[in-house]
């Protein structure tokens, strides 16, 4: 049975840095849920079913105030959003392979900053390589999860400042874009639209319209985008 051995190897050596990130955020996941009182194995079934980082550490704060189901409804819809966004430009990606309701599934900010950043060897089955890759992705999610939650049964621990290894993942992806593309126009794009939205919105909402202002700037420039 040939598992792509050459894919795989590709899509883990892709996969370091976000290893490296998810590893840390689901141990502290798993740390926070314990700590909420929740059993570990509703951390690692989240984890496997929702596979939802932001959201999912949101959920530890649900289960303590007792939202009710619209309320936890429209914030899952407001913090996820922006993956109807990415979807939509991974459609012609996706479009000739039987892993894509898996891919649709699996896909993640990080995720998504891989398959459109790091330029694909044409050798490669790439179907096979975009499996991996989620779900090597998933796997390190998955992982820390468990760890941190096994952890937190028995020690207690502080998770202060863990979850800033997210945005010291978002910087590296963010220097691997520059250095593919070489314009800086999208980095001014989303920082002004970030700024703007700040001040304009609660910080609730912030990240939709931060996201549909960064649309209407990067249609506004486009041609100096295709540029």
């Amino acid at each position: 049975m040939d598992l792509h051995s050459r894919e795989f190897k590709i899509a883990f050596k892709t996969s370091i840095p976000v290893m490296m990130g998810y590893t840390v955020l689901g141990f502290a996941f798993g740390l926070l849920l314990i700590s909420s009182g929740k059993p570990w194995y509703i951390a690692l079934l989240m984890s496997i079913v929702i596979y939802a980082g932001a959201l999912q550490f949101l959920a530890v704060g649900f289960f303590s105030s007792k939202l009710g189901m619209i309320d936890i409804f429209i914030a899952s819809i407001m913090v996820n959003i922006r993956q109807s966004f990415y979807g939509l430009s991974l459609l012609k990606k996706f479009k000739k392979t039987k892993f894509k309701p898996y891919l649709i599934f699996a896909l993640t900010d990080e995720t998504y900053a891989l398959l459109t950043t790091i330029k694909e060897k044409e050798n490669i089955k790439k179907k096979w390589y975009y499996f991996y890759l989620s779900l090597l992705n998933q796997s390190y999610w998955i992982s820390g999860t468990l760890m941190g939650s096994i952890f937190g049964n028995s020690i207690h621990f502080n998770t202060k400042g863990l979850d800033f290894s997210l945005t010291a993942l978002f910087v590296v992806l963010a220097i691997e874009q520059y250095k593919k593309d070489k314009n800086l126009t999208p980095f001014f794009i989303g920082a002004f639209a970030s700024i703007v939205t700040f001040f304009v919105v609660s910080r609730e909402n912030m990240l939709l319209f931060a996201i549909l202002f960064s649309i209407v700037l990067m249609f506004l420039f486009k041609k100096r985008l295709e540029k």
